[in-house]
C-alpha cells in the first residue's frame, strides 16, 4: 500500500481513480461499505482505489471544545484500510489552513492532481470544506461538471439503529464491547506504545507493559485480551485503571498488560490488544501479597476463557 502525503504522488498513469472520502475513525460497517464500492469500481474498470482520510479528527482543530476521542489511532486505522483492499491512502494533515479551504476548491483541486478521477464515495451524510460548506449534492454537481460519479451511501444499520462511530464510542465507555465489536466488524482494540512504568508488575512476578494509548479506553477492570506486537500474536491479561492497592495520592489512569508465556523488551514499540473477555472490575486489596494471588487467579482464568 502506498501512503500519500499529497495526491499528486499517486502517478497513475493511464489508470482511472477511485477515491473514498472520510475520517473513518473506527472504520466500521457504514466506512467498510464505502471502502467496498471504491474497491468494487477499481476492479471494475482497471483503476486504482484510493481512500482519503485526516491525520487527527476535524473537530480537534475546527471544535476542540467537542473534539471527541478517537476509537483508533492513526495507525490502527491506516492498518485496517490496508486490511480491506486500498492501493493507495492519502492523508491529509488537518490544520486551521486546510479547515479553510472551500468544499469545492477541495474537490477541484483533488481531481486535478489526480488526473483521471472516474468515481468517488463517501457516506449520505457526508460533509466536508469551510464551514461545512460541501455535501453529496455538491458532488454530483462537481461530479458532472468534471467527469467522475458519485455514490453517496445510505449508513448501515444494526439492531434498528444507524452504525456511527459516535455510536461505537458510546458501546465503549459503557463496556458494551460485544456491541461495539459488531459495528466494527471485528473484535473491538486499542492501540499503544509501549512506555517504562514503576516496575511495580516486575516486582510482583508479573511483569507488564505499560502503553500509552492514543484513543478511548473501555471501563476500568481486567480483561482477557490479544495482544499484538508485530506479526505475533500473544494471549494476555490487561488491567484498566488507577491501581487503587496503592493508594496513590493522584492516581493515574493506566494500561497494563502481561503477556502470558513471553519474556523480552517491549519497550517504544506499539502493541494492539483486541478484546476477547472481561474478568472482573478493578478491586482494592489489602496487600501486594493478596493483589499477586488474585494476578494468579486472573491469569488461570484467562487461560481457560481462550
Amino acid at each position: 500500500m502506498k501512503l500519500l502525503r499529497a495526491a499528486s504522488e499517486l502517478n497513475p498513469a493511464s489508470r482511472k481513480v477511485c477515491l473514498a472520502i472520510g475520517m473513518f475513525d473506527g472504520v466500521h460497517l457504514g466506512h467498510q461499505q464505502v471502502i467496498r464500492q471504491t474497491i468494487g469500481d477499481a476492479r471494475q474498470h482497471d483503476g486504482v482505489a484510493v481512500a482519503i482520510t485526516f491525520d487527527c479528527h476535524p473537530s480537534s482543530v475546527v471544535a476542540p471544545e467537542r473534539n471527541p476521542p478517537l476509537i483508533y489511532s492513526l495507525t490502527q486505522k491506516l492498518r485496517v484500510l490496508e486490511s480491506l483492499g486500498i492501493e493507495a491512502i492519502l492523508l491529509i494533515h488537518f490544520d486551521k489552513a486546510f479547515s479553510e479551504i472551500p468544499g469545492e476548491q477541495f474537490i477541484r483541486e483533488l481531481a486535478h492532481d489526480f488526473g483521471n478521477v472516474h468515481s468517488l464515495c463517501v457516506g449520505s451524510a457526508f460533509t466536508f470544506g469551510w464551514k461545512r460548506d460541501g455535501n453529496v449534492a455538491l458532488l454530483k454537481q462537481l461530479g458532472h461538471e468534471l467527469n467522475f460519479l458519485v455514490h453517496g451511501l445510505a449508513s448501515v444499520s444494526l439492531d434498528g439503529r444507524i452504525v456511527s462511530s459516535t455510536r461505537i464510542r458510546e458501546a465503549i465507555r459503557s463496556g458494551q464491547l460485544d456491541v461495539a465489536s459488531q459495528m466494527l466488524g471485528r473484535n473491538y482494540s486499542l492501540a499503544g506504545r509501549v512506555i517504562r512504568g514503576d516496575q511495580l508488575g516486575r516486582q510482583l512476578g508479573f511483569p507488564t507493559a505499560n502503553l500509552e494509548p492514543a484513543s478511548l479506553l473501555p471501563p476500568d477492570g481486567v480483561y482477557a485480551v490479544q495482544a499484538f506486537v508485530g506479526d505475533q500474536s500473544h494471549r494476555a491479561v490487561v488491567n484498566i485503571g488507577v491501581r487503587p492497592t496503592l493508594k496513590q495520592v493522584n492516581p493515574r489512569r493506566r494500561v497494563e498488560v502481561h503477556l502470558l508465556d513471553f519474556s523480552g523488551d517491549l519497550y517504544d514499540q506499539e502493541i494492539e490488544i483486541a478484546f476477547v473477555e472481561k474478568l472482573r472490575d478493578e478491586q482494592s486489596f489489602t496487600s501486594p501479597d493478596a493483589l499477586r494471588a488474585q494476578i494468579g487467579r486472573d491469569i488461570d482464568e484467562a487461560r481457560r476463557r481462550f
